[in-house]
């Protein structure tokens, strides 16, 4: 083999040069060892550096051992800006409830522009007018007065409405049971002086009640009450100071702290106990009260959703009927309804 190398380059040259190394290949030292070295060359001179071998183990130990690095903290900008957006909803959120706060009263009570005329008197309707405990003037349309009347159903609108209003709707009441009705107004509608609140709202419909009894001659056993959207929660808290006859719920809702958070915002209920001046409490009230609930609601009512329709009727201590209207929304119970809501009518106020 070393002979081989010899003829290859001088050997003067070979071992001269420090960094010339032989690369063997694998076929040629099978062949060295098997004693054919003279079958084939069995080697080439390469130049190579003796020191590629420690820098390559080198940079695998660096490579092999990385420094991790070191935990970024948020930097001054970062935290101003997370500061700032937080600071801006709390704000936000502030600024909402502190108007929910100012406005529920307006929120609750939204009285429409009164007509030109109060309708007038005619022979089965007369204006009442009478005293509320605190002094205010208040209005009620008696229709189908009769000495020998069945009955007397004192009727109380929604938040958006008139008594004067429903004065066809309590004919047609009147003529199929044999019922007076009288159509109570709130102080703050149809002209009517003071501001409607919680409070007197419950002034309010004492002072009709008052004034069916002392004025109109009805017993409590013969005096039923009837409340509309908003009426139902007046309804439904007068029932609980006098046992009616049977309390008619048309579209009703479950409770001032449920329907906030339809009106204002889901969020809302978190603060609700605080800054609440409503407690209206149909659900827990039914449960208390001994008269039959009757309860009619309307599956595509947008205002107050049929669910909670059918919360109060299951919450009444005495039930009546539930009467579910297809297709009715929130005002046109009655007449989508048709004859099957004046059957419920009539089955109401038939004790």
């Amino acid at each position: 083999m070393l002979e081989q190398m010899s003829e290859a380059s001088s050997s003067n040259a070979f071992i001269g040069r420090a960094d010339m190394v032989p690369e063997v290949h694998r076929n040629d030292r099978r062949g060295a060892i098997l004693g054919k070295c003279d079958e084939e060359p069995v080697f080439q001179a390469k130049c190579l550096d003796r020191y590629t071998h420690y820098r390559k183990l080198t940079e695998m130990d660096r490579q092999s051992n990385p420094v991790p690095d070191a935990p970024s903290t948020p930097g001054p900008a970062v935290l101003i800006t997370i500061a700032s957006a937080l600071g801006a909803a709390l704000l936000l959120l502030g600024i909402l409830v502190g108007l929910v706060w100012i406005f529920q009263e307006r929120i609750a009570f939204q009285p429409p522009t009164p007509p030109q005329m109060i309708p007038a008197a005619s022979d089965d309707v007369r204006l009442d007018s009478y005293l509320a405990a605190d002094g205010q003037r208040l209005i009620g349309f008696v229709v189908g007065s009769s000495p020998a009347a069945k009955g007397l159903l004192i009727c109380f609108h929604g938040n958006a409405d008139l008594a004067g209003n429903a004065i066809e709707w309590a004919r047609r009441v009147s003529r199929s049971t044999g019922f007076t009705v009288m159509l109570a107004e709130y102080r703050g509608y149809m002209n009517l002086g003071g501001r409607p609140t919680y409070l007197t709202s419950q002034i309010d419909s004492e002072a009709a009640f008052t004034h069916a009894r002392d004025s109109l001659h009805f017993t409590d056993e013969r005096i039923a009450l009837y409340g509309h959207s908003l009426g139902t929660a007046v309804a439904t808290e007068l029932a609980t100071r006098h046992t009616p006859l049977s309390l008619v719920l048309e579209s009703p809702f479950t409770s001032a702290h449920d329907m906030a958070r339809i009106v204002a915002w889901r969020g809302i209920e978190i603060f609700w106990d605080l800054i609440t001046r409503f407690h209206f409490d149909t659900l827990t009230a039914v449960s208390s009260i001994n008269a039959p609930v009757w309860v009619a609601h309307g599956t595509k009512d947008r205002v107050i959703p049929l669910a909670m329709g059918k919360q109060v009727f299951a919450a009444a201590k005495v039930k009546g009927q539930l009467l579910i209207v297809p297709d009715a929304a929130h005002n046109d119970v009655a007449d989508v309804g048709g004859v099957e809501y004046w059957r419920w009518i009539e089955a109401s106020l038939s004790r």
